[in-house]
């Protein structure tokens, strides 16, 4: 198999995989609280090639050497945490952080002895639910998946039964009797906000969900940041942060993407040609 061959294989496997990349941007771009996947990519190995010593002539300024490239590989995806467009829908359990934050969740999972266990979580996602207490005691501000969400405490936010959530800028929690905002309320806590410092050291859950990696020298203060009280952070009730997926910069990159996998699937196509050419030469 001759460099051309080895060059343009690998490429398109690389430009497959941006393909599949930029197909999941374009397919969530409608999805709450999504954050766009953004990929790097480097060289697979490049060599230098000597030219014969006869192309060194008087006045020639090129080097004899030339690299010869063998392709490139995917090294990292990572995700896009810019802040997306904020749309009202004046539901009081739908949040929507402006600014550098993210809310932390309690999501369920098991240990290595596959025992009950618990995990926090970080998403962009602000569309929670009302969810009843285990204990009949009230209930939970959780996601639709039924992910807790926690305060500054650590612990899951409490409202109690028959009264509804009021949550202002610093996502300090309040809750109201129906006909009494104002009047008859208790505290319930303060919503804890944290900015990702180093995204490359989250991994991705699904459904919206980082979390750290699992590496038992990974400290969380290295990579996220408590942003709580931040004037720059405001939680906005009612409100709901949109996918910041850029749908017409997706599609000129695949056009882009599309077009470099052609040219290597015939770069490919003619190294075959003229392989087999040489090869049912008679002498």
């Amino acid at each position: 198999m001759n460099n051309s061959m080895i060059n343009s294989s690998v490429s398109m496997h690389t430009l497959q995989q941006k393909l599949d990349l930029l197909a999941s941007n374009i397919a969530n771009v409608n999805t709450t609280g999504y954050k766009k996947k953004e990929a790097s990519f480097e060289d697979v190995l490049t060599n230098v090639k000597q030219q014969p010593e006869l192309f060194r002539k008087d006045g020639r300024l090129s080097p004899l050497g030339y690299n010869l490239g063998w392709g490139s590989k995917l090294v990292n995806i990572q995700a896009n945490f810019a802040q997306g467009p904020i749309s009202p829908t004046q539901n009081a359990t739908d949040l929507a952080i402006q600014g550098e934050g993210m809310f932390q969740v309690q999501v369920q999972t098991q240990d290595a002895n596959g025992n009950p266990a618990t995990e926090t979580a970080y998403t962009r996602n602000g569309a929670f639910n009302l969810s009843p207490a285990a204990d009949g005691n009230g209930v939970f501000l959780a996601t639709k998946e039924g992910h807790l969400l926690l305060g500054t405490n650590g612990q899951p936010l409490r409202i109690p039964e028959g009264f509804h959530p009021q949550i202002d800028g610093k996502g300090i929690i309040t809750a109201y009797k129906d006909g009494s905002a104002g009047q008859q309320t208790q505290p319930v806590g303060q919503i804890n906000l944290v900015r990702v410092v180093r995204p490359q050291l989250l991994d991705e859950m699904g459904d919206g969900l980082y979390k750290l990696q699992n590496n038992p020298d990974l400290v969380a203060a290295n990579v996220l940041e408590v942003v709580t009280n931040r004037d720059d952070v405001q939680v906005r009730q009612g409100y709901l942060e949109q996918s910041n997926v850029n749908l017409s910069d997706e599609m000129t990159e695949l056009v882009t993407v599309q077009r470099a996998f052609q040219l290597n699937a015939r770069a490919l196509t003619s190294a075959d040609t003229m392989m087999n050419l040489a090869n049912n030469l008679r002498g």
